[in-house]
């Protein structure tokens, strides 16, 4: 007889095949295993998806909220002495330049040297941004008040710090460092080292470890003095307002800066890193793409165990005058509501996880004794994770695909049963 496809009563036998006792020729405990198979590798793989697109958002917030997203330097000139200059003297004429494209949304003159930092008998070294006050008060991870101690309003009466530079040489603010620069005083003897302190007036933290531990920010004026840069910048540190396609600016930002520009973007810098964490994302979920396959294969062995058992009943359905597509059907929804429910369960747990990573992982971290994570290897304080409809989306796809095509073939053979065979010896 012809019957709509997925009729009423194929999905009331495919239901009861699946909730039968062993005793009956069920394959329950099959199914159960099948069931938290694809509920556990659904689940890993949203939750691998989140955190990588979490660590990814933290890594490139970290970058683009404490650094400009173009630096902009000039090409340079040769010095009587055959040096290379390459500061900017009209770096305020560049500035107003630059900060005139559209879609640039700040431009900065910036001195950057490597000096010592001393505090009592504790040394680091650091690296010392010179900058005006209004810009330091524009970068939103540095001049973040939520994020730091001290005021912003007392930056052009000292020194700005990270928070492991701080801790590191044991400051707070209104303590005092001292910083020793190798190029300081030129004298009839050579060159001796610039010693300068200043007061600690406000301590940031940007997220990300390496910027707080070496990271320390000068009024642009006394940065001029104590690098015997007096009225010179090394560069213009450039923001937009769409820093990922930061190539649709830079034509425009070379052109008013001058013919001598030379651009170096954050996509320059942070590269390789990036490109490395594409290749890594791509590899992880081909890996985890094979545990699912690994998963969705357990509804091959338990839709072959019913099969094989549900023999009579298959001979019996065909004698009444079932089709072949009606039984293919009926043992599809078998294996594909198997799929379908534990891809659901995945899509639960793994959602629940990122979502409470914070807690899960401080539960993690408390059962080993702490020291789980170390921001000096990880480069950022926590694991982040990121929930995007697209990840998700993904790995259900994944999931209910290779569930539905793995149940075709155990489907078919039972669809192709001959019911004389099945029958010949009951």
């Amino acid at each position: 007889m012809s019957t709509a496809p997925f009729s009423r009563f194929e999905w009331m036998i495919a239901w009861r095949y699946l909730r039968a006792r062993k005793a009956e020729g069920g394959v329950s405990t099959m199914t159960w295993i099948s069931l938290i198979g694809i509920t556990l590798a659904v689940a890993a793989l949203i939750i691998t998806l989140a955190v990588r697109t979490g660590f990814r958002a933290e890594f490139v917030d970290t970058i683009l909220g404490a650094n400009g997203h173009v630096s902009v330097y000039s090409q340079g000139e040769f010095t009587a002495d055959g040096g290379l200059d390459r500061t900017l003297t009209d770096y305020d004429g560049w500035a107003e330049r630059i900060g005139a494209v559209e879609g640039v949304t700040r431009a900065a003159p910036v001195i950057k040297e490597q000096v010592m930092a001393n505090h009592r008998d504790n040394n680091t070294g650091v690296q010392v941004f010179g900058m005006r006050g209004a810009d330091f008060a524009t970068l939103p991870r540095i001049a973040d008040p939520a994020t730091a101690t001290g005021s912003l309003e007392d930056y052009d009466r000292g020194i700005a710090i990270g928070s492991g530079v701080a801790r590191d040489l044991a400051l707070g603010v209104g303590d005092k460092i001292k910083l020793i620069s190798p190029n300081g005083v030129k004298t009839a003897f050579g060159v001796s080292p610039r010693v300068n302190v200043y007061d600690v007036t406000y301590i940031f933290s940007a997220g990300r470890y390496d910027i707080d531990s070496t990271r320390v920010y000068l009024p642009l004026e006394q940065a001029q003095v104590f690098f015997n840069k007096e009225g010179v910048a090394d560069e213009i540190e450039v923001m937009v307002d769409d820093p990922e396609k930061i190539d649709r600016h830079l034509d425009d930002i070379l052109a008013a800066a001058g013919p001598r520009a030379a651009p170096w973007t954050w996509q320059d810098s942070a590269g390789a890193f990036l490109r490395a964490l594409k290749m890594e994302d791509n590899v992880m979920f081909v890996i985890l793409s094979v545990l699912v396959l690994i998963a969705s294969m357990n509804i091959v062995s338990g839709l072959i165990m019913l099969v094989k058992n549900k023999g009579r009943d298959i001979g019996i359905l065909r004698t009444m005058g079932l089709t072949e597509g009606s039984v293919l059907r009926v043992f599809f929804l078998c294996g594909s509501l198997t799929g379908i429910v534990g891809t659901l369960a995945g899509v639960v747990v793994g959602c629940l996880f990122a979502i409470y990573i914070d807690q899960v992982f401080a539960l993690v971290n408390w059962l080993s004794g702490g020291g789980v994570w170390d921001p000096s290897v990880r480069g950022i304080y926590a694991l982040p994770a990121e929930l995007r409809l697209g990840d998700v989306l993904s790995a259900v796809a994944l999931s209910l695909g290779l569930s539905f095509i793995v149940t075709l073939f155990p489907a078919r053979r039972a669809a192709r049963m001959n019911p004389v065979e099945a029958l010949r010896y009951e």
